[in-house]
């Protein structure tokens, strides 16, 4: 089992002015020491207008700059929305690639619909069009990245003509993809699909076991690739997964604090219970007024990767023994100096064994695989992208409806410059004229 950190960027108020300045910069910090010390991948999640709860807003800047303090870890979506009102699939490809390209090919591309009414509202989407949007926008985006050129797209929610997109992903054919799964059903999608599943898990080893089981079975009678290149993966994600190690369970309880539970928290506030004014609702508020009423709202070892080394090993191999490929452990409002800390405890103390066992585990995985990817990839569907129309071509000033110039800036522009080099022409003739006048 691979063993990863997840980043929301929660910021409880009341804030600074240098609050969010020292939050990404306290984040590069910890990137950069988990990269030493062994994690497999560091996830950065996306969401917009959910204040305190996630200020992850731009996760390819981030993660661009992380790729330049860092050597081995990957770098994860975890996840980019696709609606094309949110992101368009052709910068989605973009954005994907350059990373690649910067991080020398260590993305991975896990993907989303979005759900919370802050961010569908937020960019006037119908909550009944995410799912095609989301499968529309992933098609199209995949796509962009391997097609040279990509030869368009007409569907209900995605339109674009023909254009070659680049950079392309430097690796081959693309990132590997995965998509976020709330519930049973979407991790059975995801196996459907042949992607890595994203998987919240709230409920604790055991029952994820099931999850595993029932996405590799899935994977195998049912799996039909719809991208270049296949992810059969399901890693773990959840409330439960905060992360704090010590020398002792006291000393990584009182370096938490109460911020283990905000994730969840967070969750309920923006998805399901809370109702929300903008700029002005106090959600760490609310949930330290939550945790006064019931403190185990907080966590606390046994809820998570919380505690002395020997605590924490042994809460991962609960999680190591249900089958999963990959566990991400969150980083929950905390102190600073205790996560890293708690970062280097884990890569001396924790990490090494899991990284042994993973490496034998993946390849034992790769040779039990290989039949099974076999029948899968068979499964495949022959493309439905239109052919490039070799005669098409596209060229000249931007036109509005009806053919008027929407565009008027170009034709002054390129008249100025125009004028420029007659002039500069002009008074190089006369330098010249000058020059032999006087020799």
């Amino acid at each position: 089992m691979k063993i990863s950190l997840f980043y929301e960027f929660p910021l409880p108020r009341p804030w600074t002015e240098t609050d969010e300045h020292e939050l990404f910069q306290h984040g590069l910090d910890e990137v950069e020491a988990a990269d030493k010390a062994g994690f497999s991948t560091v996830w950065l999640t996306e969401h917009h207008f959910l204040e305190e709860y996630c200020h992850s807003t731009a996760p390819e800047m981030f993660l661009a700059a992380a790729s330049q303090r860092t050597k081995d870890i990957r770098l994860g979506f975890g996840v980019m929305h696709l609606p094309p009102p949110i992101n368009h699939p052709a910068r989605i490809a973009e954005r994907v690639a350059t990373l690649d390209h910067l991080s020398n090919g260590r993305v991975e591309f896990g993907t989303g619909e979005g759900s919370s009414v802050a961010e569908l509202g937020g960019f006037d989407i119908d909550p009944a069009d995410k799912r095609t949007m989301w499968e529309e926008a992933l098609e199209v985006s995949i796509r962009c990245m391997t097609e040279a050129p990509f030869s368009g797209f007409k569907g209900e929610h995605v339109e674009m003509p023909a254009r070659n997109v680049i950079p392309k992903p430097l690796q081959s054919p693309h990132p590997p993809v995965w998509v976020a799964c709330t519930r049973p059903s979407s991790v059975q999608m995801a196996a459907q699909k042949a992607i890595g599943a994203l998987s919240f898990a709230y409920t604790g080893p055991e029952a994820l076991k099931d999850r595993v089981d029932g996405y590799y079975r899935t994977f195998e009678e049912e799996g039909a690739p719809v991208t270049p290149a296949i992810n059969p993966n399901i890693l773990a994600i959840g409330g439960d997964l905060s992360m704090m190690v010590a020398k002792s369970d006291d000393e990584a309880l009182k370096r938490l604090g109460t911020g283990g539970g905000f994730f969840s928290f967070g969750i309920m506030h923006y998805y399901l219970t809370g109702m929300h004014t903008p700029g002005r609702t106090g959600v760490w508020d609310l949930y330290q007024e939550a945790v006064k009423e019931d403190p185990t709202l907080a966590y606390g070892p046994g809820r998570g990767a919380i505690g002395s080394p020997d605590t924490v090993r042994e809460f991962l191999r609960g999680y190591e023994a249900s089958g999963v490929d990959e566990i991400i452990l969150l980083l929950n409002p905390r102190s600073h100096e205790g996560t890293m800390e708690s970062i280097e405890i884990m890569g001396r103390e924790v990490l090494p064994e899991f990284i042994e066992r993973d490496s034998k585990a993946v390849a034992a995985k790769a040779a039990r695989l290989a039949p099974v990817i076999e029948k899968v990839e068979a499964r495949r569907r022959p493309s439905e992208a239109p052919l490039f129309d070799e005669t098409y071509a596209f060229g000249g000033l931007p036109t509005g409806q009806g053919g008027k110039f929407t565009a008027g800036e170009i034709p002054e522009a390129m008249a100025e410059i125009n004028e420029g080099r007659v002039k500069a022409a002009q008074q190089e003739k006369q330098a010249m004229a000058v020059k032999e006048a006087s020799g």
